[in-house]
């Protein structure tokens, strides 16, 4: 459970009433170690459901590293929701809102009626994942599955019917001013 312990030595910092953690996996500092990051996608595979899944789909930047090494391990392609737009057309547009900042994403190259499943380091006030699971219905694809390492959310059931599918969390923490307190594993 190298995921867990490495959360409990994490570093903390406000961003106004934020408790901000600090990891490999959700910021890449200092870095990601291969042996975490198998971690984490080995326990992600062994609680998703891949069957029939056409696209791995992850938002910029800290679901990329997991996407990838999902993709390679699965043989399944995966697309970056980027930060950046381009202009191509049927490109859609995600106002993205966390906790501490808001900022624009950028949805290309989804085709209508693939089968989708979103992955990503962490989910705390769910805004992002909200805009994008929305923004992935007016594609047309069906979004399956959302997989997360860290979910530090507060209020999950109140998001996931919104989202409209399941999230499943390697382990779901608590980020007190001083330390992360761990308050369930998953997929161990």
């Amino acid at each position: 459970m190298i995921l867990e312990e490495s959360l409990k030595n994490a570093p903390i910092v406000r961003k106004g009433e934020y408790n901000y953690v600090i990891h490999p996996i959700t910021d890449g500092i200092p870095y990601i170690s291969p042996e975490l990051l198998e971690e984490v996608v080995d326990r992600m595979l062994r609680i998703a459901d891949m069957e029939g899944i056409d696209r791995i789909v992850t938002a910029e930047a800290m679901g990329i590293p997991i996407a990838s090494l999902m993709s390679v391990n699965t043989g399944i392609p995966f697309t970056i929701i980027r930060k950046r737009e381009y202009g191509l057309e049927g490109e859609l547009s995600v106002q993205q809102i966390t906790g501490y900042s808001s900022a624009k994403l950028y949805i290309n190259g989804i085709e209508p009626d693939s089968s989708i499943i979103f992955v990503d380091d962490v989910l705390s006030t769910g805004g992002t994942l909200i805009a994008i699971a929305q923004a992935l219905r007016q594609t047309g694809a069906h979004l399956r599955e959302v997989l997360i390492a860290v979910d530090k959310s507060e209020n999950r059931n109140a998001i996931e019917p919104v989202v409209g599918v399941a999230i499943k969390a390697l382990c779901r923490i608590k980020a007190h001013p001083d330390r992360v307190e761990i308050l369930e594993s998953m997929g161990i």
